[in-house]
């Protein structure tokens, strides 16, 4: 009888965190596609098209952004970096190449970070970015960045 009962227990406890595993790649999986979805549309299109707005939608307020450029020391508000988009070219406008790719993101419970490649203008800027999931939203809260030379 106790075999009995002891299997029976352990057989529901491995069904249960078979289950609960399940579904938080499930989640995970929902998630990672959400975060990449946002990326394309908000991310990635506004700097394209250079719409301050757009980016909004993704990017957190309060948001840092932190990096080099050329080598050079970067260090921006979110404020700041809004309004050099604002003054600046937009990709699109140019008729230079754009190229964004979302290159990878790991997602655990509410927090994430994407890693992403964005070829613009003579730039091949690597960005590792932080996201967190604020009232059922994936929105960027930290941008780190960085140009490579190719």
């Amino acid at each position: 009888m106790k075999t009995r009962l002891l299997t029976a227990l352990l057989s529901f406890t491995l069904l249960a965190v078979k289950a609960q595993k399940s579904t938080e790649m499930d989640t995970s999986q929902q998630d990672t596609a959400a975060i990449r979805q946002a990326l394309e549309d908000y991310y990635l299109n506004g700097l394209y098209v250079g719409d301050i707005n757009t980016l909004r939608k993704i990017l957190y307020p309060g948001t840092l952004l932190f990096g080099d450029i050329k080598g050079q020391p970067y260090a921006k508000t979110l404020e700041q970096y809004l309004d050099g988009v604002a003054h600046r070219q937009s990709p699109k406008d140019s008729g230079k190449p754009f190229k964004g790719t979302v290159l990878s993101v790991e997602v655990i419970n509410t927090i994430a970070v994407a890693k992403v490649n964005i070829k613009m203008y003579d730039f091949n800027y690597y960005d590792l970015l932080s996201l967190h999931k604020i009232d059922n939203r994936w929105v960027i809260v930290n941008k780190m960045l960085t140009d490579i030379v190719e």
